[in-house]
């Protein structure tokens, strides 16, 4: 789930949320879980994005800046788990599931939303 070039976090087919709080990830993931259970969704502790997802941008922007916004992107997940956020990491291969997605999101409160496609990092 890695950027070809720079090889930052780039988890193309699926959208990242984060939540505030441990709960509402909870509560989103099973919500979903219940209406598809076989839809992929990785609940991401504060202590998962900054060991894992963090790291990635180290080398993103080296030997040149990174002409896309996935650098940027993951030093705003980095933020947010530092003040404690919780991040779902929900498969996403198409409009339709996204729709889906942040239908049981917007029911609690979120912190930010980003699917992921090929070449594009869009807002939710």
């Amino acid at each position: 789930m890695l950027a070809t070039i720079g090889g930052a976090f780039y988890p193309d087919g699926y959208s990242m949320v984060m939540f505030p709080d441990e709960a509402s990830a909870i509560a989103v993931a099973d919500d979903l879980n219940s209406q598809n259970p076989e839809v992929e969704i990785f609940h991401l502790p504060p202590a998962s994005i900054l060991s894992q997802i963090t790291p990635t941008v180290s080398d993103a922007d080296n030997p040149l800046p990174s002409a896309g916004t996935e650098g940027a992107t993951v030093r705003a997940y980095t933020k947010l788990a530092r003040e404690g956020h919780h991040g779902l990491l929900v498969e996403t291969p198409d409009e339709k599931a996204a729709d889906w997605l942040m239908q049981a999101v917007r029911k609690v409160p979120y912190s930010m939303a980003q699917r992921y496609r090929m070449l594009v990092i869009e807002d939710l």
